[in-house]
């Protein structure tokens, strides 16, 4: 007889435990007691009505087939009673606890989409369900998710009109974000951009398609933001994509524009071979994190001189931008560390470049556009206040910043 190291799964499906058995067996009893109670109070509003032989005119008449009900501890059978009526009056009992043709419960359905947000294909969601639910789970179809996740659509449509007029937008974010279709000629490209209120929460304000990062598409995003309130925020932070700066001249002209460091540094080190590449991002650095505009200016100076005679493409990248670069040394120096590149917006969307590569194949460009929004939410909820959010009210005051510190009036000093 030979010997194999094969085990058998052939009852995996079948693993349940008496914890598991109990609670499905309790919510069960609770249910049938839940929908008894509410066929009560049903017949007690037919309790006057008679026959002529004296009879009561509605009465119980059994139950309805057991159909499972599908909960967050698995599958949970459900008997629904019938009631009848002698007189020929038309009466129905209908429970609100469990109503007609509802197979599973609100939460459940919430967390099916979910669920393929996080990762799990609608292909793949029966078998992962049957794990946590149990091997009866059932009506759980790739249709299922499928039209479930239809209500991504009018949760988008309905944030995209929101007005945006409850809270002044101190700084913006703006970025377009690629991202490859399969099938598709051109990639999908979300202009997102991220605001700071007020009081220093980040939040979503547009994630558009657009056709690549034109004006005109920048345009029709900043009009539409205008059109449900927003005020012109007092600092925009971008990268060097001449379409957003040129719409933003065109639909808020007193907004101040700052240039994203991290950008600014990739593209000029692009210009540079690779073995002079690490100095000179060194003396890049020296530029953004001096403690002085002066001092700034001086390490801005000494790169364009250093680099300007063998790599002129180099410097002139740098400099095309000087002014836009050096516009955070006139804002809170708590700030500083946030509006000096565009990380915010890099950093959400990490992770949601990493769902959408492996979906690219079964979305479309509304289906992605809707799975960037719901995943743009889910990351919203962890953001973090601005550091230094108490001097935002100073900012839109017109308070004037040096350096990052706030200057003292003149007039003040000779009273």
């Amino acid at each position: 007889m030979g010997t194999t190291n094969i085990v058998d799964f052939a009852r995996r499906d079948e693993m349940t435990d008496a914890l598991t058995e109990l609670l499905k067996t309790g919510a069960q009893q609770l249910i049938a007691t839940a929908v008894e109670a509410e066929l009560v109070s049903y017949l007690a509003q037919f309790t006057g009505l008679r026959t002529d032989a004296g009879h009561a005119a509605v009465v119980r008449n059994g139950h309805h087939p057991a159909r499972p009900f599908q909960t967050g501890i698995g599958p949970v059978s459900v008997r629904i009673p019938k009631v009848r009526s002698k007189d020929g009056t038309p009466v129905t009992f209908r429970s609100a606890l469990v109503p007609p043709y509802v197979r599973r419960t609100k939460t459940l359905e919430a967390a099916l989409p979910w669920l393929y947000l996080k990762g799990i294909s609608s292909g793949e969601m029966a078998p992962a369900l049957k794990v946590l639910l149990g091997p009866d789970a059932v009506g759980l179809s790739a249709n299922t998710v499928s039209r479930l996740k239809r209500d991504w659509t009018n949760e988008y449509e309905a944030w995209k009109g929101a007005e945006l007029d409850d809270e002044p937008i101190v700084y913006i974010w703006a970025d377009g974000v690629h991202s490859g279709l399969r099938g598709e000629d051109d990639k999908l490209c979300a202009l997102v951009i991220i605001g700071v209120t007020a009081r220093g929460k980040k939040r979503f304000l547009a994630i558009e398609d657009g056709v690549r990062e034109s004006t005109q598409s920048w345009r029709e995003v900043l009009l539409n933001l205008k059109s449900r309130g927003m005020n012109a925020p007092k600092l925009a932070i971008g990268d060097g994509a001449m379409g957003f700066w040129a719409a933003m001249d065109e639909v808020y002209p007193e907004t101040r524009h700052q240039r994203c460091w991290q950008h600014k540094t990739m593209n000029v080190l692009n210009c540079l071979p690779k073995l002079s590449q690490p100095k000179a991002k060194a003396a890049l650095h020296d530029i953004w994190q001096a403690k002085t505009k002066v001092d700034a200016e001086k390490a801005f100076d000494l790169f364009i001189k250093t680099y300007e005679p063998k790599y002129p493409k180099a410097t002139l990248c740098l400099q095309k931008d000087r002014e836009e670069l050096m516009a955070f040394f006139d804002f809170p120096a708590q700030h500083w560390q946030s509006i000096r590149t565009s990380n915010p917006i890099e950093s959400a969307f990490a992770t949601i470049r990493h769902r959408t590569k492996r979906s690219k194949g079964c979305l479309s460009r509304d289906g992605m556009l809707h799975m960037m929004f719901k995943l743009g939410q889910c990351a919203e909820q962890n953001w973090r206040k601005l550091r230094g959010f108490d001097y935002l009210a100073k900012v839109i005051t017109g308070v004037t910043f040096k350096d990052g510190i706030e200057t003292t009036n003149p007039d003040q000093i000779t009273a």
